[in-house]
């Protein structure tokens, strides 16, 4: 199956490089390119691509904007911030929003088609151990208010699905989540999908917030 993406950053080399990189991988192709967050709505609305790779400064508007309209459009795709930050106050703001993950702009070619095949397939965090580090800076800055809405949003868990949740905390894979609970990368994907839908979030990487938030990896 072919992944279609979408460009969106407001310098045309690095857009020209992304191109590159993704539709040398065979399974990626690139359908569309926006220069500003305005543009990049319009264009998901028409091309209705399976990912969008979304910078976030940019004029007119920003890809923080960009990414939460784009989120919150009927069957919305995949979006993954692009930054050269590893903890730009943005990306802490777009991973609340609903952004599957962020890939910094020097990752290698080879990763970056693996990123966009992992968040494409909903699966799995871009970056897990980059991600879960930015994510427990955001939460670290936000611990006092947090901790206790976050302890309610998960007192109806049962014991295996706080286990989850932990481990999606860690930044673990499938494969890793699957090693540590003993069942198969099938069932992963079950107990994952059925967390999610439960504490009502987008994605691994909202799960991985509130479980930083609610402190299951401390101690």
């Amino acid at each position: 199956m072919t992944i279609s993406v979408l460009l969106v950053d407001d310098e045309e080399l690095v857009r020209f490089g992304l191109r590159t990189v993704l539709e040398a991988a065979g399974d990626l192709t690139v359908v569309g390119e926006a220069g500003d967050g305005l543009a990049a709505v319009r264009a998901v609305q028409e091309l209705r691509p399976d990912v969008v790779l979304m910078d976030i400064r940019m004029p007119r508007k920003d890809g923080l904007a960009a990414t939460r309209e784009i989120l919150a459009l009927p069957d919305p795709p995949q979006v993954a911030v692009l930054t050269t930050f590893h903890a730009d106050e943005y990306v802490y703001a777009a991973l609340a929003a609903g952004a599957a993950g962020f890939l910094l702009k020097d990752t290698p070619p080879r990763e970056i088609a693996a990123a966009v095949r992992a968040v494409a397939d909903g699966t799995a965090t871009l970056s897990p151990k980059v991600t879960a580090a930015l994510i427990e800076s955001y939460v670290d800055r936000r611990a006092a208010p947090r901790r206790a809405q976050a302890l309610r949003r998960i007192q109806g868990l049962s014991e295996r699905e706080r286990e989850v949740l932990q481990l999606l905390g860690s930044g673990g894979s499938n494969a890793e989540l699957a090693g540590r609970l003993f069942v198969s990368e099938a069932t992963v994907k079950t107990y994952v999908s059925r967390l999610l839908a439960k504490l009502d979030l987008a994605n691994r990487t909202q799960a991985a917030i509130l479980a930083h938030e609610a402190g299951l990896l401390e101690g």
